[in-house]
């Protein structure tokens, strides 16, 4: 990268999932500073450097005892755009990553389906919420990453039972989504990863060993000797040792994923992964957006083109 071309700067909050991007980048022979917000000074009568910054702070800092990332991040991307500069994944991304109310709504603006969800605003609502559904039904937070706080409830009476009782998990933000429970055709969830408006591949996510538990990221790996893991019928299992609960969807084409490439333009989403099921019942229904996106080792070996490549290379072109 000549010294004409601005700086980059990655803000984020957990170096644990930078090196990936940080192997990327040095192949592409880009210099990036990293910029962690966890904690610091920021001078608002002070003017930016110069730079392109791309933020991918999660929704899930919290869990790593970084809960104010959330806010500072909030106060630099301010600073940021206030100042003109360029910013991917800036401050109305930032939102979206932090409400899973927020990306519902505007994924129901842009026409795409979604399960049918009702907020709950304070733990005490949270049973009002579910008295529209059928058990079984799904409670998650708001504010969530790493499926944070999703339970399956197959009964009002358990509803009441784990709400009322000692082992309730608040969200973070003190809001809890009632939602409907979506069987699959087949046991497994769809995550699109798309950057700079390119769709890169699609993920499968083997439900029947993952449960709700994810997170494609390497850091995040569910321990595959210690930890049950929880079947779409209710039932745990134990996984199976070598088996990967995530694999590259081959040859992926389907009409959804314009929608998600028009609903990132109207977004302002420049790099994403976005989650979906299709339900036995033949809907296909958007659940989640991640605007962190995070890329698994064993589905980069195997894809046709990798995702943190392409970022690079994105960013490259923005530089230029």
């Amino acid at each position: 990268m000549s010294s004409s071309q601005p700086t980059i700067y990655a803000l984020h909050e957990n170096p644990e999932w930078f090196p990936p991007f940080a192997r990327a980048f040095e192949a592409e022979g880009m210099h990036v500073k990293e910029w962690l917000l966890t904690d610091g000074v920021l001078d608002l009568d002070s003017v930016p450097p110069e730079g392109i910054f791309w933020s991918r702070i999660s929704a899930s800092a919290h869990t790593r005892d970084h809960g104010m990332s959330k806010d500072y991040a909030r106060a630099v991307l301010a600073w940021l755009e206030a100042h003109g500069r360029r910013t991917v994944n800036g401050r109305r991304v930032l939102e979206l990553e932090m409400s899973k109310v927020e990306q519902l709504v505007a994924l129901k603006a842009s026409g795409i389906d979604t399960p049918r969800t009702v907020a709950a605003v304070g733990r005490s609502q949270i049973l009002d919420a579910a008295r529209g559904f059928t058990a079984p039904f799904i409670i998650k937070h708001n504010q969530g990453g790493k499926g944070l706080g999703v339970r399956k409830i197959d009964s009002h009476e358990e509803l009441a039972e784990y709400v009322n009782g000692p082992d309730f998990e608040q969200s973070q933000d003190g809001i809890t989504l009632v939602q409907e429970y979506i069987r699959a055709a087949e046991p497994f969830i769809t995550r699109a990863e798309i950057v700079g408006g390119e769709f890169i591949y699609a993920v499968k996510a083997d439900t029947a060993r993952g449960g709700f538990q994810l997170c494609p990221a390497d850091a995040c790996a569910i321990d595959p000797i210690t930890r049950e893991l929880i079947m779409p019928h209710g039932a745990t299992i134990a996984p199976v040792a070598g088996q990967q609960l995530f694999s590259v969807r081959d040859d992926f084409d389907h009409s959804i994923i314009e929608k998600y490439l028009e609903f990132g333009r109207r977004a302002g989403l420049e790099v994403f992964g976005i989650e979906f099921i299709e339900a036995e019942d033949g809907r296909v229904l958007t659940y989640d957006v991640n605007t962190n996106t995070n890329y698994n080792a064993v589905v980069e070996a195997e894809a046709p083109r990798s995702a943190p490549q392409a970022l690079a290379r994105y960013l490259k072109g923005l530089a230029a």
